[in-house]
Order: C-alpha cells, then sequence, then structure tokens
C-alpha cells in the first residue's frame, strides 16, 4: 500500500537498531533496520511483557514508497508508528 505521508518519514525518522519506547500505553523493544543503502527498511516491535507484536518492511521504489505489514493490518501498523514515542534516552 502507499502510505501516508508522516508514516515514512516516522519510519525514516526512527534510529537504526534497537529501542524502547511506549504506544497505547505499552513499553516496547523496536528494531530498525535497513537494506540496500536504505530504500528497503524493517521495523519490528514487541510488547514487553505482552503479546502485541508489530511488523513491516517500507519500500522506496522508483513508483514512491510503499508500505507492507507483516501479517497484519496496515491499520494497526500505522496507529502503532503514530503512537511510538521512544523514550528520552534513544531520542538524545
Amino acid at each position: 500500500m502507499t502510505p501516508p505521508g508522516d508514516i515514512v518519514a516516522r519510519i525514516k525518522k526512527l534510529p537504526l537498531g534497537a529501542l524502547t519506547g511506549s504506544a497505547h500505553g505499552k513499553r516496547y523493544l523496536l528494531t530498525r533496520d535497513a537494506f540496500s543503502a536504505g530504500r528497503s527498511i524493517k521495523v519490528v516491535a514487541r510488547e514487553l511483557g505482552g503479546a502485541d507484536y508489530i511488523s513491516l518492511n517500507l519500500y522506496d521504489l522508483e513508483s514512491g514508497p510503499r508500505l507492507y505489514p507483516c501479517e497484519m493490518p496496515a491499520e494497526k501498523v500505522i496507529a502503532f508508528l503514530r503512537s511510538f514515542a521512544p523514550d528520552e534516552s534513544a531520542a538524545a
């Protein structure tokens, strides 16, 4: 799917590697990896102490960005990304 513009910016703003943060009142460990000179981004978030799981791929194609949630509705991924706030130590 073609993602909303704010989602692309939010994904690209996440630092590479692992960080902790919160979304929808839950704590998460999130990892962001980049491949193909940054044209492919993988984001995975696991709820700390819970069962929630978020996984997505973002591809920067010639035709524009494409968001591919992994076995979950795009709405869940978008809502998570709009809510996710990295811990202060990770935002520095």
